[in-house]
């Protein structure tokens, strides 16, 4: 047989080419010329890999297409082990760092840290917002993901929020969104594509209005994907009755951003009404099952999915495990539903990390599953380990017992990015200083006001 022209191949692993319909292959090959696959499958009959190509010999290995985190804010690295105790989210706590305080080489230091986390996890894709997206989407981008990203959206003080003040301001409003647009216009698309830019009202309760109806005005004609929190407290429904009279879920639909382009982080207290029609709008909702359960809480992930709504997965704020939070999903669901049953098994919650986080980034067609001609973005799996044996079922295994420290190999774009679990482009020890650092001095300053 001819060798294809090959610039990397992988092989003597068991790949997972889809989760939903589930195909895996063992003793498979992967072959990969520049930025895309160029074959997927069994060792035999596999095309002939060609000297020039850099071969990597991975017996005991699992391949699966890398993970997409669809909803994440690196720079809140800076209260991990902390946040997770205080009831709700740190932006609206007194005597924590807030994203106001934040300057831009904090946030760059505090988002490297979360993207090489999330990189050495085996996420290969993150959409992250929060602050100071200008510097932190580059910064990021270099350690070696894909990283979508915005700085949040608002124009409620942000400044003035965890004293229990809530006040719009159309200067911060039209400041806001006017960066975001600056950055999609400088930056979508770049680095062969792995950056992108996605518009990111930071939640109902924190846009007014006329804010969100701008962001649909601005996005819905350039087919921009917009990525907000709903429904994620007791609190953002409440202030968004008392304001609109309606809920976040309603408010959402009459501006117009209801619709398949939106990725809704959380919805945990939405309404069977709101679930209806956000399944008949198609939205993607962003399930943060280990977040969300640390809080006390969790999505109603079965009623939305059969409504129509369709999941993806994410991690939010702290960690970056998204083989962590597989395991969350599948586990949470059962207790949901009072048992085990085949609507929820290890297939699903990999095709939720994967093709589903895929398609709510617009890319399905690009990523989500390692087929020929696709992005050869994926993820090799030490499986050697002893909680990793017997591989009688290797998708049980990866759901059920497999941690992000187990990841061993990712290629992103085709350019292998972490090996033998260590990152290939950037100084790990470097970027973990620099966080320390800053985290330490962003404490200093919060604990001193209060």
């Amino acid at each position: 047989m001819t060798p294809l022209a090959i610039d990397l191949a992988l092989r003597g692993v068991t790949v997972v080419r889809r989760a939903a319909p589930l195909d895996i292959v063992e003793d498979a090959v992967v072959l990969i010329r520049g930025d895309r696959l160029s074959y997927v499958g069994p060792r035999r009959g596999a095309p002939e890999v060609p000297a020039t190509a850099r071969a990597l010999d991975l017996p005991g290995h699992v391949v699966i297409p890398g993970l997409v985190n669809v909803h994440t804010h690196t720079i809140l690295t800076m209260v991990r082990g902390v946040a997770e105790d205080m009831g709700f989210a740190p932006a609206y706590t007194p005597g924590v760092p807030h994203g106001h305080e934040v300057s831009p080489q904090e946030a760059v230091a505090l988002a490297r840290l979360g993207a090489l986390e999330a990189l050495l996890f085996g996420s290969t894709l993150i959409n992250d917002s929060y602050v100071h997206a200008d510097a932190t989407l580059p910064a990021m981008e270099a350690v070696g993901l894909r990283v979508t990203a915005c700085s949040r959206i608002h124009d409620v003080d942000f400044s003035r929020v965890h004293l229990g003040e809530w006040t719009h301001s159309e200067r911060i409003g039209a400041q806001t969104l006017a960066a975001a647009v600056d950055l999609f216009e400088r930056w979508d698309g770049k680095a062969n594509g792995r950056i992108g830019v996605q518009m990111t009202p930071h939640a109902p309760d924190t846009c007014s209005r006329a804010l969100l109806e701008e962001i649909g005005r601005f996005a819905a004609p350039r087919g921009i994907r917009v990525a907000t929190h709903l429904s994620q407290s007791r609190l953002e429904n409440r202030r968004i009755q008392e304001r609109e009279g309606s809920t976040p879920t309603e408010l959402l639909e009459a501006t117009g951003l209801l619709n398949d382009r939106l990725i809704a982080a959380h919805g945990i207290y939405m309404s069977d009404s709101d679930i209806a029609r956000a399944g008949r709008a198609g939205i993607h909702l962003a399930h943060v099952p280990k977040g969300n359960a640390t809080g006390g809480q969790i999505a109603p992930t079965r009623r939305l999915r059969n409504a129509g709504v369709s999941l993806a997965l994410a991690t939010d704020n702290m960690h970056a495990d998204m083989i962590e939070v597989m395991r969350w999903a599948l586990c949470m669901a059962r207790v949901q539903a009072d048992g085990i049953d085949d609507a929820w098994q290890p297939a699903d919650v990999l095709h939720m990390a994967t093709f589903g986080g895929a398609r709510a980034m617009g890319l399905q067609d690009e990523m989500g599953t390692l087929e020929e001609g696709k992005k050869a973005d994926l993820v090799a799996i030490d499986f050697r380990r002893p909680h990793l044996t017997p591989r009688t079922n290797v998708l049980g295994n990866l759901v059920h017992t497999a941690q992000g420290r187990d990841v061993d190999l990712v290629v992103v774009d085709g350019r292998v990015v972490v090996e033998d679990g260590r990152p290939t482009l950037v100084d790990a020890e470097a970027i973990l200083a620099d966080a320390e650092a800053a985290a330490a001095a962003l404490w200093e300053r919060a604990r001193a006001q209060v």
